[in-house]
């Protein structure tokens, strides 16, 4: 009686667990498997597709970008999210300012890529500008910027379009953690003579400290596994891919199912060490 009473819960979680193991661990052994063969999967070839990501001109751009996206893309958008949160908690139409800068949110990576690519519409200096970006850079009489081809700009350009998505959810996880400082914290200091200022760096940021660590955390995630917005903006050309889209392209394109698996595994090697640093995080919480 006792032993079937024990055994019981795993019969309960014996589907979840056939799942887990048909869709997230075949796959993922699978692919660590072929990442140590050819193009066709047939000869094996040991680590020389990972020496090809590190010693190419092209991926080592490619990690390049995938490490400007990690930096620029989350701390930008934190610190925006940040700013706003603090701001919008602060004015009686806090719903309203909140619902707008929440909605890019609300569209999909891919009409987001469009909606996009649309505003860095280049035109030379003679034409007038179609694109909202172009149109409001020449109307300070400067001249036009092919946005999305110059390599000198295009990751940033990509860059602020992921930050204008992503702000949103910063945005919204941040207020939720100002609404959980007590009054009377803030109340207090402001009797004591601090400034907002002082209030901001000394109690509301190291009271917000584990929630920015969240947001920073799944926009670190997102970073290096960006794909839509690269694959619809520039399909990774002029300098701008990045690891996924070159796994796609690797697959689809090139059709090496090697180095497209590489690629797969440099990226699962690159956000498993984050996930579990999170997961360490949230049992000392508790």
């Amino acid at each position: 009686m006792r032993a079937r009473l024990s055994s019981q819960p795993w019969l309960y979680l014996a589907p979840a667990f056939g799942l887990l193991g048909v869709f997230l661990v075949y796959p993922v052994i699978t692919t660590v498997y072929l990442s140590f063969f050819d193009s066709r999967s047939e000869n094996f070839v040991g680590f020389a597709n990972y020496a090809y990501l590190i010693t190419h001109h092209e991926t080592v751009i490619v990690f390049r970008n995938n490490l400007m996206w990690l930096v620029l893309f989350t701390g930008a958008t934190v610190t925006i999210g940040l700013f706003l949160a603090v701001l919008t908690n602060q004015v009686r139409y806090e719903a309203v300012a909140k619902a707008i800068v929440f909605v890019p949110m609300a569209v999909s990576f891919t009409a987001a890529a469009v909606i996009w690519r649309f505003m860095y519409i280049y035109q030379p200096a003679d034409f007038t500008q179609t694109g909202v970006v172009n149109a409001v850079v020449t109307a300070f009489g400067l001249d036009p910027v092919a946005w999305i081809t110059n390599k000198s700009v295009n990751n940033f350009a990509l860059i602020a379009s992921g930050v204008w998505m992503w702000t949103g959810f910063a945005l919204v996880v941040i207020s939720a953690g100002l609404k959980g400082i007590p009054t009377e914290v803030v109340e207090a200091a402001r009797v004591d003579g601090a400034s907002e200022r002082q209030i901001f760096w000394h109690i509301l940021l190291p009271m917000l400290r584990s929630v920015i660590l969240v947001v920073a955390v799944t926009l670190v995630i997102n970073s290096l596994k960006v794909f839509d917005l690269v694959y619809v903006m520039t399909f990774g050309n002029f300098d701008t891919d990045v690891l996924a889209n070159r796994m796609f392209k690797e697959m689809f394109t090139f059709g090496n199912f090697g180095r497209a698996s590489a690629v797969a595994v440099v990226l699962l090697l690159a956000i498993v060490p984050i996930m579990l640093a999170n997961l360490r995080r949230f049992r000392r919480e508790q």
